[in-house]
């Protein structure tokens, strides 16, 4: 716990010099942790939520949604991007991943083609200061020309090209407690000249979590028997993440750009399981990941854009466990590693025609080799046992050409529509899809604005999940692999309405086929619970939304935010049962930032969440909610910001999942202190105007 107190006193040393000076003239889806019975998969899916400032501080442009960030965070307690992004308007933070509109929102940084995953996304963009952020593009069906389907948000940042030379930087810290500690650090430089510029950043980020669960479960065999299932587990878990990113930009002449990106990512976890009752055993497993990430990107100032990108990806994993259920004992020393080598190559052209028409065109090709294995062996000796073993070689590939077509029709009225063809090639499947994509803009006046969306997606699955392996969290609870895992077909089409550039109103409907999600089966030949990948036939969902700013004078401003929404989720084969269930559900949301001084600058945050019950597959979502509240600092003529916060005031955040549905009947109810104390402290130096970097494609890594 050395590092613990490292960063802090750095801080302060290094604000002090540099302000005198310048008074004289900056996890995983189940199945990746996979030996832990988090259910981190069981995400409380929730449809958009919209958030405004009280002053416009959004205006449209052909198909997007454009924020001031700067605006729109000014009262708010925000440092790094991730919390930036989650303020934006439509976009909720459920914990494990972001969503706008009811489905997953993909993030790229000046246009360019991001997708993460959850972990990558949450670690990388809280390890990078919002002060880098210019301002905000949001996209409910993203043209083809960024070659990215679905929900987008483009981050725009300010060039740090034509410049006179500087540098700036910023130190972050952050220490928070809730059952244990946890550890935030960063630092980062930029330097910026007239023709290149190169920024640098690390972060490092600590933590120890405890878990517990407490298992009720009734457990039916086809010979008609019950079986009582009760147990508790409790699992202490440690986190350890380093991130380095190195970025450089040459540009020859305005739009004439060459920019080159080396990230890599260092994370080592441990995990310590007991469990007792109907089942007693004892898992202590751990995980040692690497990220590597080159791309070379280009861009002319006649419309072409063309790069390459190389990722490589290794995790390896052990597990050793030993566990009994009632006359069964397990008892192995189990080996995994999955690497993946990507590469990616892609080019576009746009092209500005007479009477505002807009045209582009482009193509991306994208290869990965996964190579994997897992191994159980006789603890001691660490002789190879014969079952369940994996060894997979593994390629697929995807091609994909894309054209569309944008227009303004005088100051009122735009449209941008798009059409891209993809094949989608692996050993098992060989196929083209279509994804059309429309954004029709009507702006009557200055602040009212009409947009109507339309956009088709496809989701890949994990590399991992399409593995034919078998992973144990003991006796009685294990997690398959499905090879026959099919990729997700969404298609949504969204209508949002602007008054005033403030108040929002916004209706969605969204229909996903062939929905990928993981869920718990009590299996009746045997006695154990199996968590697994399937595809629903499809999942749907239908909302409104409605947000409405208020502010008093100059000390309170609120944004309270409503939706209702209708959920429905079918699959007619799942294992020998079949659901098809809907919902009809809300969610209520209330942010206030109250202003108690302005000299010293000193700001109050509180905001609370509320959803009300969800549906999952077979499972059953109790309702939630949770109150958070923070008081910022900032001084040193707005450089430096101290901040205290408490997250989930009244520890009411975790859930307990239930299934009730057949034969199957299971309760977790999961227990942990979700409740936290925080303080954190930045300071920027250096006149400070950095940049941000985009993230990189680990969506399908396990």
């Amino acid at each position: 716990m050395k590092r613990i107190s490292l960063l802090l006193p750095l801080c302060v040393c290094a604000w002090m010099p540099v302000a005198a000076q310048q008074e004289q003239q900056m996890q995983a889806p189940a199945d990746s942790v996979k030996n832990i019975a988090y259910i981190d998969s069981i995400f409380k899916e929730l449809p958009e939520v919209m958030i405004t400032g009280e002053r416009p501080i959004v205006k449209a442009e052909q198909g997007k949604l454009v924020y001031d960030l700067p605006r729109l965070l000014g009262n708010l307690p925000v440092d790094n991007a991730y919390d930036a992004v989650k303020n934006l308007p439509g976009v909720m933070d459920l914990g494990e991943g972001l969503m706008l509109g009811g489905q997953e929102v993909t993030v790229v940084i000046n246009g360019k083609v991001t997708t993460l995953s959850t972990g990558q996304l949450n670690a990388l963009l809280k390890s990078i200061p919002v002060s880098r952020i210019e301002k905000a593009e949001v996209m409910y069906s993203a043209p083809a020309r960024y070659q990215v389907r679905g929900a987008m948000i483009n981050l725009v940042l300010a060039s740090g090209t034509g410049h006179e030379p500087s540098l700036q930087g910023e130190l972050y810290t952050a220490f928070n407690q809730n059952h244990f500690e946890s550890l935030a650090e960063r630092g980062s430089l930029l330097y910026s000249g007239r023709k290149f510029s190169a920024d640098l950043l690390y972060s490092y980020s600590y933590d120890r979590d405890r878990r517990e669960t407490d298992k009720e479960a009734l457990h039916t065999l086809a010979d008609g028997s019950t079986h009582q299932m009760d147990m508790y587990e409790n699992t202490i878990s440690r986190n350890n993440s380093h991130q380095i990113r190195l970025g450089m930009d040459y540009a020859f002449t305005d739009q004439h750009l060459l920019s080159l990106v080396y990230t890599t990512a260092f994370t080592d976890s441990k995990h310590n399981a007991t469990v007792t009752g109907a089942q007693n055993s004892l898992t202590n497993s751990h995980a040692d990941n690497q990220l590597h990430n080159t791309k070379l990107d280009y861009q002319t100032p006649f419309g072409l854009k063309a790069g390459v990108e190389f990722t490589y990806y290794r995790s390896p994993g052990s597990q050793l466990l030993y566990s009994t259920l009632g006359n069964e004992t397990m008892n192995f020393l189990s080996r995994d590693n999955q690497r993946i080598n990507q590469w990616r190559f892609y080019a576009g052209q746009e092209h500005t025609l007479g009477k505002d028409w807009g045209l582009n065109y482009g193509m991306a090709y994208t290869t990965a080799l996964d190579h994997s294995f897992q191994r159980y062996y006789e603890p001691g000796t660490e002789t190879l046992l014969p079952d369940n073993n994996m060894q997979s070689r593994r390629r697929e590939q995807t091609l994909n050409f894309y054209a569309g077509l944008s227009k303004n029709f005088g100051q009122k009225f735009s449209a941008d529509i798009s059409l891209a063809a993809e094949q989608y090639h692996t050993d098992i499947w060989n196929e083209w899809s279509f994804y059309p994509v429309a954004n029709l803009t009507y702006t009557p006046a200055a602040g009212h604005m009409l947009q109507l969306s339309l956009s088709s997606d496809k989701e890949y699955p994990e590399y991992w999940s399409v593995q034919n392996a078998t992973s144990y969290m003991g006796a009685y609870s294990e997690i398959q692999g499905n090879p026959l895992l099919k990729p997700a077909a969404n298609y949504e089409t969204t209508l949002s309405y602007i008054l005033k550039g403030k108040y929002v109103f916004s209706a969605y409907c969204n229909y996903t086929k062939n929905n990928e999600m993981q869920t718990l089966y009590q299996s009746p030949d045997r006695l154990v619970e199996i968590y697994k990948f399937f595809n629903f036939d499809f999942s749907e969902q239908a909302g409104i939304m409605m947000a409405v700013p208020f502010k008093i004078k100059n000390w309170l401003d609120s944004r309270l935010t409503a939706v209702g929404l209708r959920y429905h989720q079918k699959d007619s084969d799942f294992w020998d049962i079949s659901f098809d269930r809907k919902l009809y559900t809300f969610v209520l949301t209330m942010n206030n930032t109250f202003t108690l001084s302005t000299k010293p600058d000193l700001k109050l945050t509180l905001t609370g969440f509320y959803q009300n019950k969800m549906i999952q597959g077979t499972f059953d979502l109790p309702r939630s909610g949770n109150l958070n509240t923070a008081l910022r600092y900032t001084f040193a003529k707005g450089k430096a910001q101290l901040t205290l916060k408490c997250d989930d005031i009244f520890n009411t955040s975790t859930i307990s999942t239930r299934i009730r549905f057949g034969n199957q009947n299971v309760k977790n109810h999961y227990m942990r202190t979700t409740r936290e104390f925080g303080i954190s402290f930045n300071y920027k130096f250096g006149g400070y105007k950095e940049k941000k970097r985009e993230e990189i494609d680990t969506s399908r890594f396990k």
